[in-house]
């Protein structure tokens, strides 16, 4: 699983602060909290039962990690990409995660590979979008979970946050059949990190990306008015 990555003080407070973090994370990742979406702190606080101080740190631990933007006197909000947004955000990751798997590769354990296995046979057999984009994060993040560079990893995380969003709505109008592409690009890349080989697991996750990247950004609907 991705591991959560929570600042903010210590103490009480602290740990309130993740917790409401927590939450709302889940609540975007999962496309309850949808683009646009503004998060205002008094709401939230009645709805989680807490203060405003853990809400606000809460949301800053948010925005450290792509997933919400804040706006002076106004607050925060998911963000709002444009097709151009996303376009540059997937290029970067062509460029980001292929070094963030060549770090994390040698590093990587027996139990990773086997949640690896456990992962990805759970997303052969998934039909559910929200379950199946959760998995393919899931899939993801444990090949690059034995990265030792705290930055890199963060980075790579935020640009996968950042456009969770356009990836369920590509998903929701894409022809079933585009799952068997998917299994058959993760089973190439599992192989690879199987036999620890950083070229060919740089060369199949670059094209795996860069493939959803063409098909996302072909659809200028999904970015209709933002």
């Amino acid at each position: 699983m991705t591991p959560v990555r929570a600042g903010g003080p210590g103490g009480s407070e602290g740990v309130r602060s993740r917790h409401i973090a927590d939450i709302l994370r889940e609540e975007i990742l999962a496309g309850e909290l949808i683009p646009g979406t503004w998060l205002r702190q008094d709401e939230l606080a009645a709805r989680l039962g807490a203060s405003r101080i853990p809400v606000r740190e809460a949301l800053r631990i948010l925005e450290s990690e792509g997933l919400t933007e804040s706006f002076p006197n106004r607050g925060s909000r998911v963000p709002v990409l444009s097709l151009e947004d996303v376009y540059i955000h997937y290029r970067m990751r062509e460029r980001l995660e292929p070094l963030t798997l060549t770090e994390s590769l040698p590093r990587l354990t027996a139990d990773h590979l086997a949640d690896l296995e456990r992962i990805q046979g759970e997303i052969e057999s998934q039909r559910d979008v929200k379950r199946f984009l959760l998995l393919d994060r899931d899939f993801h993040m444990t090949t690059y979970a034995a990265c030792p560079s705290d930055h890199l990893l963060a980075m790579t995380e935020r640009l996968w946050n950042s456009t969770q969003h356009y990836r369920r709505a590509f998903m929701e109008l894409a022809d079933p059949g585009r799952a068997a592409v998917v299994n058959a690009e993760h089973r190439l890349i599992l192989d690879a990190v199987r036999r620890r080989d950083a070229e060919d697991g740089e060369r199949y996750l670059t094209g795996h990306i860069r493939r959803t990247r063409v098909e996302l950004t072909a659809h200028p609907e999904l970015f209709a008015g933002r």
